[in-house]
């Protein structure tokens, strides 16, 4: 089996609602299912609260999109713009790091949401960034927008909460993890989910090029090879 088709073997399950661990984040993950056109929702919390798969998560149907802003802004401006609205669903991330243009075409799509909200043309309009509506670095009339609809702080999972994602995106890859792995893991490594993921997808391709089974001395030997590297974001 050649390198190429091991890390090929088992890509990893897009992101969804139904497989994200939601420990206290209970209430903004049923509100986004609940979630109607004309409503808006902004999460906020820290980096690997989740804010990112849960925009890629709701992002992921027929008729919705997915921006952030290291993207142009004028496809946003344009659907702000546009005579008809063919979006359901449009989710923007990492609202904290807009320039400019960026705030100028997200104030223009706020306007556009509200003016349609109670037509056929209504849209769900989810974002989010790294701290609460008024203390984003962004122009005062966008901030206060922010609030308009529900708002919701994403907290960082719990060791345990940690450990039933781990146990589930373990299972997702019909792999088998002892506890001593995940217990060396949460004791040991980042706390950020995302970094864990990557890990576990990293000792799932490790094991498989070593036909040997996964187990705290394979983990260690795979994190003395330098890979991955969890200081990385």
């Amino acid at each position: 089996m050649t390198q190429q088709l091991i890390l090929d073997l088992l890509p990893p399950s897009p992101p969804s609602l139904d497989n994200f661990v939601a420990g206290s984040n209970q209430a903004a993950v049923q509100a986004l299912r609940d979630c109607q056109p004309g409503r808006a929702v902004y999460l906020w919390g820290p980096p690997g609260a989740g804010r990112t798969h849960l925009l890629q998560s709701m992002a992921a149907g027929p008729a919705t999109r997915y921006f952030h802003p290291g993207e142009q802004a004028d496809a946003l401006r344009e659907i702000a713009s546009a005579d008809t609205l063919t979006h359901k669903l449009i989710a923007i991330d990492n609202v904290e790091s807009m320039d400019s243009d960026w705030q100028a075409a997200l104030f223009a799509l706020y306007n556009r949401w509200r003016e349609v909200a109670s037509t056929s043309q209504a849209f769900v309009l989810v974002l989010a960034g790294n701290r609460a509506p008024l203390a984003m670095p962004l122009r005062e009339d966008l901030r206060t927008r922010l609030g308009w609809d529900l708002v919701f702080r994403l907290e960082q999972l719990s060791d345990d909460d940690r450990a039933q994602a781990l146990l589930a995106r373990a299972t997702d890859r019909g792999l088998q993890l002892g506890p001593e792995v995940i217990n060396w893991v949460l004791t040991h490594y980042t706390r950020d989910m995302r970094h864990l993921s990557a890990l576990l997808d990293a000792l799932d391709r490790y094991s498989l090029e070593r036909h040997r089974a996964i187990t705290l001395p394979l983990l260690k030997e795979l994190l003395a090879s330098g890979q991955p590297d969890h200081n990385n974001s």
